[in-house]
């Protein structure tokens, strides 16, 4: 969560300091702004709804007996979960992005969030991926060469991003 607050915050900072250097005619056009806001909402909407939606189906059908609150310690590979490993982490990808254009900057817009979403896929790749290995073993490495990490079909968007 922290990493998630200092990219944001740092992110935000760092791009109005780049746009009131470089950026400033850009920055400062309020037709811009409306446009940015309009699509960082629409875009945070669709991360928040993809959130919620995972989220709910882990705490539904990734835990088993007394565990804390935020852990799983059963495999998901139904649902969404058949169509991508990381479907939580998918729609969170856009998250940087999306606060970006809420902020109207185009620094970060243009070069500091997709940097975020890089690191954030290194992550995925190098923390997230070695950790399912060692919480499930055999399963999850079947699970790997079964199913996408993401999916970029039409249909596992559509029930990801339109899910209630």
């Amino acid at each position: 969560m922290l990493i998630w607050v200092l990219m944001l915050i740092g992110g935000g900072v760092l791009g109005i300091w780049l746009d009131l250097h470089w950026f400033y005619a850009l920055f400062a056009n309020p037709v811009f702004h409306l446009a940015t806001l309009t699509a960082g909402i629409f875009l945070l909407r669709l991360v928040l709804r993809a959130s919620r939606y995972t989220g709910r189906l882990l705490a539904h059908m990734g835990r088993e007996g007394d565990i804390a609150r935020m852990e799983t310690n059963k495999l998901v590979t139904t649902g969404i979960y058949s169509c991508m490993r990381h479907p939580m982490h998918f729609g969170l990808l856009f998250f940087p992005w999306s606060a970006a254009l809420i902020l109207g900057s185009p620094s970060f817009i243009l070069a500091i969030a997709p940097l975020e979403i890089l690191f954030i896929l290194m992550m995925i790749k190098f923390v997230e991926e070695p950790e399912a290995i060692r919480k499930f073993g055999d399963a999850y490495q079947k699970y790997q060469k079964q199913v996408p990490c993401f999916n970029l079909h039409p249909d596992c968007w559509r029930q990801l991003f339109l899910k209630e």
